[in-house]
């Protein structure tokens, strides 16, 4: 027995001898990404996380993706968390201006629930509270803004906050984190004895509806008139939309999809209203204000939605809430029912409660009315488009992006006027096909997160749309598109102005206009020089052409399309009742 103690002891200690292994802290990092499964890291070279940046070197498993902006790489992050439903990660090299440089972007990924995992080099410890060279309160600046933010105190402690940095984001509701390195941490040296990867410490399966929740749900829906089905983030982030289809067949009835989630199902699908709300079309948002059971499949019925009104959805109707994220579950508004699920198996456990249904005269009229109205409007969204005015109008150009867009085209878009405008005018095939700041209404965020989902999705075509402001603000992400290969096509509406400012000072601020007209260069010239291709479409003759030849020129491209200045239109009218004239 003494003898088979000692064998077993010596096979323990030959055992750790192998699996032990002595690593700086930057390399631990690395590890900690390797075991998450990591492939493309964006990020910003800086002296404060040189020992990361020296253990990539050796990763061949990561592609690193350098930047020009802290902030325009946390948008391509953004992006590639969306397209891929995976964590997208940033690596901000530099404390202090590096890591502020983060904070726009995000604030866009926490208005998104996107899942981007954030690294920032943070001040030695030693050297904290002393006024220090690029000294800032990292924990504190990320806090408000982020899941979570951790500084890692310990260098043997690098790949549990790394653990609990990718479980904190993938986890519902998903969102940005930070992860802040001191620079003694990163270039200190430990011992590790391995790295887990996401099975061994991240639970796989979300939660179903209860089933007294789901009977009843099914039961409402059986007996509802007018019945429709409201789809949301939770089923585009999740990939649901067969689920939601399916329930939606199943009932005969009507399904629309909540402002910036347009792509939620796709567009073909003869039961799609398109997007509802103050932002959506008539067709869909009427169907809202009418129905008598109302299924939100998870959609929070927020702002963009309802304004947080009645005037955008039926008062009388019986809400079904089915969110993942509980305290979501009837903020806004009074529900009849509230079911705490993951959205697409809440959808499937529906359906299937719901039986072999029969068709009735109501719900068919009902949903026969929505396919006429569907093709009437869609009829006339082409028949008005303004083909023939010049300067080129919103209108026209919508609708020679329609012909032209291949439909496995994932389009990005920024805020503003003209944006705003396009988002329920294109038709979205492939879900996820339509990627937007959403609550965020942020600027400057359409290229760089179209570079994050090619990256993510690159036997996609990607489209990004912007105002001439937002691509000055970001146009230097051009050289990272070249360098990399990252051939997105970026489609500029050049109309000279800040649209949707200029348009509430037109409206209700007597024309009395101040920093509202800006200069631009030309951006197809702009393009050709950092090494991209470059198009121009003056007329609205010339936009199919010029955008066909950017999808298939094989590099990054951008297309200038001058756009009428005075084709604007002020979304926020409500902003402005306090005013009176």
């Amino acid at each position: 027995m003494p003898n088979q103690r000692r064998q077993a002891r010596t096979a323990t200690a030959q055992k750790e001898e192998i699996v032990m292994v002595k690593l700086s802290g930057g390399q631990a990092a690395i590890e900690a990404l390797k075991a998450e499964r990591v492939g493309h890291v964006f990020g910003l070279i800086g002296s404060a996380t040189m020992e990361m940046f020296d253990a990539l070197y050796d990763a061949n498993s990561i592609k690193f993706i350098g930047v020009h902006d802290e902030r325009t790489g946390t948008h391509m992050a953004d992006g590639y968390a969306r397209a891929t439903r995976k964590a997208g990660v940033i690596l901000a090299g530099q404390n202090g201006p590096g890591a502020t440089n983060l904070i726009t972007g995000l604030a866009q990924a926490k208005a998104a629930f996107s899942p981007v995992v954030s690294i920032a080099g943070s001040l030695s410890s030693g050297h904290v509270y002393r006024d220090a060279f690029q000294e800032v309160d990292q924990q504190a600046l990320f806090t408000p803004i982020t899941k979570k933010t951790w500084t890692v105190t310990q260098t043997e402690r690098v790949p549990e906050m790394f653990r609990e940095a990718f479980r904190t984001a993938m986890s519902p509701r998903r969102g940005p984190v930070q992860i802040n390195l001191p620079r003694d941490v990163l270039s200190a040296q430990a011992e590790f004895d391995g790295f887990q990867s996401p099975e061994a410490y991240r639970a796989q399966d979300v939660p179903a509806g209860n089933t007294s929740g789901i009977a009843q749900a099914a039961e409402m829906l059986k007996k509802a008139a007018r019945p429709v089905i409201v789809a949301g983030g939770g089923i585009k982030n999740t990939g649901g939309h067969d689920q939601a289809l399916a329930l939606a067949e199943r009932l005969n009835c009507p399904i629309v999809t909540a402002p910036g989630h347009g792509d939620a199902i796709p567009f073909s699908h003869p039961l799609n209203a398109g997007q509802m709300g103050p932002r959506g079309n008539p067709v869909a948002s009427r169907l809202v204000k009418e129905a008598d059971v109302i299924l939100a499949l998870g959609t929070r019925l927020g702002f963009n939605s309802t304004f947080y009104s009645y005037d955008n959805i039926n008062k009388d109707a019986a809400i079904i809430h089915v969110e993942l994220e509980p305290t979501a579950i009837g903020r806004y508004f009074p529900i009849a029912l509230g079911i705490w699920a993951d959205a697409p198996t809440a959808a499937v456990q529906v359906c299937d409660a719901l039986g072999n249904l029969e068709a009735r005269a109501e719900v068919e009229a009902w949903t026969t009315a929505l396919k006429t109205q569907r093709a009437a409007y869609l009829e006339q969204r082409d028949a008005e488009a303004d083909s023939a005015s010049h300067p080129i109008q919103p209108s026209g150009l919508f609708k020679e992006l329609r012909n032209v867009l291949p439909e496995n085209a994932a389009v990005t878009m920024d805020a503003g006027t003209l944006c705003l405008q396009a988002t329920d005018a294109l038709n979205y095939y492939q879900p996820p096909a339509l990627f937007t700041p959403l609550d965020f209404g942020l600027v400057g965020f359409s290229f760089a997160c179209g570079l994050g989902i090619k990256v993510g999705r690159p036997e996609r075509s990607v489209v990004s749309l912007m105002g001439d402001g937002g691509f000055g603000m970001t146009l230097s992400e051009l050289s990272t598109a070249v360098d990399h290969g990252i051939n997105t096509v970026t489609v500029v509406m050049n109309n000279q102005c800040w649209g949707a400012e200029k348009a509430y000072q037109r409206d209700f601020f007597g024309e009395r206009y101040i920093g509202a007209d800006i200069s631009s260069p030309p951006f197809d010239k702009v393009a050709e020089l950092y090494g991209a291709a470059g198009f121009r479409a003056e007329k609205i003759s010339e936009v199919g052409e010029a955008v066909s030849a950017a999808l298939a020129c094989g590099k990054p491209a951008v297309v200038d399309i001058a756009v009428d200045p005075a084709a604007l239109y002020s979304f926020r009218r409500d902003s402005f009742t306090h005013r009176t004239k």
